[in-house]
């Protein structure tokens, strides 16, 4: 056990993780030794930022915190705090069921936890953080929590009205993070299309990501989670004329039929949807859309289905994820619908979206062998070089390999590559 270390583990999205990097940086400020997500985890003191999302994502938390706690009892850890999304949402429970943990904190009271342990939070660095992902790209939280309450969502519960960053306070962060090198910004939000609204009365996205490209250093700018209803078209402009705005967008659409839309809350049609999605493409050429559909709410019907399949086939989304619906407490759904899908259909039906799905990425991801493109090189691993378009977001989506034979790529540095082959994942590049 490691005196003045704190060891920090980050459960959930990358909205989580921002909270983290801020908590190092003023950790680090007042003289500790900080590690995050260490294999090895060696210090005097824990923290882990949970969530609370879904089923499977509460499930990975309690066992985290389980485990920790083992650790306490064995003796190999003095003092273990628990912030976040879950505990922001099952604060009283879980201290009453989890007494090993010295102190619960919530999603946004965390700077509390440096007065627990006698020290001094800096407001002057509050935009400051210690980046945990490679020096070359950053997450950039713009807004917290949503105001859209869709039926099956606890993200309001958990998260609260939505409340924007002031423009300048995010531009300034944007500053500080290209001085220290960061050259691509993941910009995150719960819900991206609704900034402003709360601060200046109206979307101000299309200004804040103009702004953003204006900045020098700042060679890539994605977008992720974007709301289909009221979607501010003038961000169409913004991505045509600023070539650093990568043509990708990160927008869930959750369903297609009009009777589960309505169900789902979601304030938008079958209608709507599609003069959306060729919307996006006609405006903004060779755009990559990103999406997440849900099978098995409440209702759904072989017909509804359906819908949904034929929707994919000719939306032919460049990346897709899709989820079964759980039934979370408190939320609109649990309290007025019966979740009277049965578990095996929602999973045939989950199984034959992802293998149509997967069939039209590996087609897309064929017409590129050929192409060249310009990547990032975010690794090494094995025999490759591992980078990333400007259609491929960390972590989710497909990557570039280079083999490493005869050349010399840097970490962090852009690259011209022809593609020269491609798998159901991954594609397969030469440097040009």
């Amino acid at each position: 056990m490691e005196r003045n270390t704190v060891d920090i583990i980050t459960l959930g999205c990358s909205k989580n993780l921002v909270d983290s990097e801020k908590l190092i940086r003023q950790l680090e400020l007042n003289g500790y030794k900080v590690t995050h997500d260490s294999d090895n985890p060696r210090g005097a003191i824990a923290v882990i930022n949970t969530c609370g999302f879904i089923g499977d994502a509460k499930e990975e938390s309690i066992n985290m915190i389980l485990e920790f706690c083992r650790a306490k009892e064995e003796g190999r850890l003095k003092k273990l705090y628990v912030m976040g999304c879950l505990s922001e949402r099952y604060l009283k429970e879980l201290q009453v069921e989890i007494p090993q943990v010295d102190k619960f904190y919530g999603k946004f009271n965390w700077n509390e936890l440096l007065a627990d342990l006698g020290k001094t939070y800096h407001p002057e660095c509050a935009i400051e953080r210690k980046l945990t992902t490679p020096a070359h790209y950053a997450y950039l939280k713009i807004s917290e929590g949503c105001d859209r309450h869709c039926a099956y969502c606890a993200i309001p519960i958990i998260t609260g009205r939505h409340r924007s960053r002031p423009m300048e306070e995010i531009l300034d962060e944007v500053r500080m993070l290209t001085a220290q090198g960061v050259k691509e910004f993941q910009v995150i939000a719960q819900e991206l299309t609704y900034y402003g609204i709360d601060l200046y009365k109206k979307q101000m996205l299309p200004e804040l990501i103009d702004r953003m490209a204006k900045l020098p250093g700042v060679k890539w700018i994605r977008l992720h989670y974007a709301y289909p209803a009221k979607f501010p078209k003038e961000l169409f402009r913004v991505m045509r004329e600023n070539k650093n705005v990568c043509r990708y967008m990160d927008i869930a659409l959750q369903h297609i039929s009009d009777n589960m839309l309505q169900r789902m809350q979601r304030h938008v049609t079958k209608k709507e949807t599609y003069e959306l999605i060729e919307q996006f493409r006609s405006e903004v050429p060779g755009i990559h859309l990103r999406t997440t559909l849900m099978v098995g709410f409440p209702g759904e019907t072989e017909q509804d289905f359906e819908e949904l399949k034929e929707f994919v086939r000719h939306a032919r989304f460049d990346r897709m994820g899709a989820f079964a619906y759980s039934e979370e407490e408190g939320t609109y759904s649990a309290r007025n619908y019966k979740d009277d899908v049965p578990e095996e259909v929602k999973q045939r039906r989950l199984d034959e979206l992802m293998a149509i799905q997967q069939e039209i990425s590996g087609e897309l991801s064929r017409k590129k062998i050929g192409t060249e493109t310009e990547i990032v090189i975010d690794r090494t691993e094995g025999d490759y070089y591992v980078g990333r378009t400007e259609f491929d977001s960390p972590e989710v989506d497909p990557e570039v390999l280079v083999k490493r034979e005869g050349i010399q790529l840097e970490t962090g540095e852009f690259y011209r590559v022809k593609i020269d082959g491609a798998d159901d994942f991954d594609l397969y590049a030469s440097l040009i």
